[in-house]
């Protein structure tokens, strides 16, 4: 509950905690739908649409270090913030307007992908509103779980959309208001520079010597490891609906009934999670929680056709609390000082996961089955924490 009043008190971080619900309605409008919606409304061929995604894919993880390096840079942060709001809400506007594959590519390969830099400005901001570490991660996760509260409500408000027959494209209407929204939040309540309750110093580095410091040594192993972890989360997903699909048991309505169970168990462990931090440091959670969610993950192969499985969406929300939550705080100790710079970090993060997750398919399926697929993503994600563990016995 302080958490919760420390969040409720603070009008920055009461911005920022609504701002990540209206994120959490714009991802859940779009992200889940768009395979369906350029491949068979649209018309792009798969190998088209594999290649659009290595577009977003890249176009993120730039505009996501670009926005926080020149953020620590020269601050100007509402500005950065209203350049990524304003490219998702034109995204939608033009998937609306003019619904073609020009379209498609300009939205979900360069417009969403530069607006997705908006989460770790956001967490940015925290990090600058609420300079203190004692505390920290209690607000980041109240702030972090309105995100995933509004993605599970989105998820279940399309469910009964798509099933009362509204066209799939129908998402880019809530995906148009939400980035609405954040736009209109952004530049009506984001502290402006100079009129800040906290005093910020700039970084003084240029890019060459900002990319010198992501490379150091210290931060480039841990972005590695942590990488490994997260790419638990990657696997997840990519082999729920395959392993469930193999199931005579099991269908797609399972598959969103699950998916949307481990979200609504992660909102009140997200809540709860400080108390975990307060007696054990960040990697030890972390690599307790990971195991838990390799627990899960190894379970749907084995029990997908058994009642048992969906105990394990306790388990999975439990374990995925830690991978949510934790590494921003982590990014924003590592990187002292660097409050955006850390925030970008989430998105090379994301990167190194999402190969990882390639690397563990490929092999899997070559090997063997899903099953394999699971062993060797699971193998990756605690060698991960456990050096991540390890290392962090030592000094950086």
């Amino acid at each position: 509950m302080s958490a919760f009043s420390l969040v409720a008190r603070n009008p920055t971080l009461r911005m920022i905690g609504v701002a990540l619900v209206l994120v959490g309605v714009f991802n859940a409008s779009t992200y889940p739908y768009q395979s369906l919606i350029a491949i068979e409304v649209i018309g792009l061929s798969k190998p088209h649409f594999a290649l659009l995604l290595v577009l977003a894919s890249v176009t993120a993880v730039a505009s996501a270090v670009l926005s926080g390096v020149i953020g620590d840079q020269h601050g100007n942060r509402r500005l950065i913030a209203l350049i990524a709001t304003g490219a998702s809400l034109l995204g939608m506007a033009l998937m609306l307007a003019f619904p073609s594959p020009l379209s498609l590519i300009l939205c979900h390969g360069i417009l969403m992908p530069v607006g997705s830099s908006i989460f770790g400005q956001l967490f940015a901001l925290a990090r600058l509103a609420y300079p203190a570490t004692e505390g920290r991660d209690g607000i980041m996760g109240v702030v972090r779980a309105g995100l995933s509260l509004a993605f599970l409500a989105m998820l279940l408000f399309w469910t009964f959309a798509f099933a009362a027959n509204i066209a799939v494209t129908a998402v880019y209407i809530s995906g148009a208001l939400a980035a609405l929204g954040v736009t209109t939040l952004v530049a009506l309540s984001w502290p402006r520079d100079g009129q800040t309750t906290w005093t910020e110093t700039r970084s003084g580095l240029n890019f060459t010597q900002a990319f010198r410091e992501i490379a150091a040594q210290h931060v480039l192993i841990r972005l590695l490891l942590l990488g490994a972890i997260t790419s638990s989360g990657g696997l997840y997903m990519t082999v729920i609906s395959l392993v469930f699909d193999q199931s005579v048991q099991r269908g797609p309505a399972d598959v969103a009934l699950y998916v949307g169970l481990v979200a609504g168990w992660e909102v009140p462990c997200l809540i709860l999670l400080p108390y975990l931090t307060r007696s054990l440091n960040r990697s030890t959670v972390i690599a307790l929680g990971v195991t838990l969610y390799c627990c899960h993950i190894i379970a749907l192969p084995l029990l997908a056709a058994s009642p048992l499985i969906w105990g394990m969406t306790l388990v999975a929300g439990v374990g995925g609390t830690t991978m949510l939550a934790l590494p921003i705080a982590y990014y924003q100790d590592l990187l002292h000082g660097r409050p955006g710079t850390a925030g970008a970090m989430l998105a090379l993060q994301k990167l190194v996961a999402d190969v990882l997750v390639a690397l563990a398919f490929a092999l899997g399926t070559t090997i063997g089955g899903y099953t394999t697929v699971a062993t060797i993503g699971v193998a990756i994600a605690l060698a991960g924490a456990l050096g991540l563990y390890l290392i962090d016995r030592k000094p950086a």
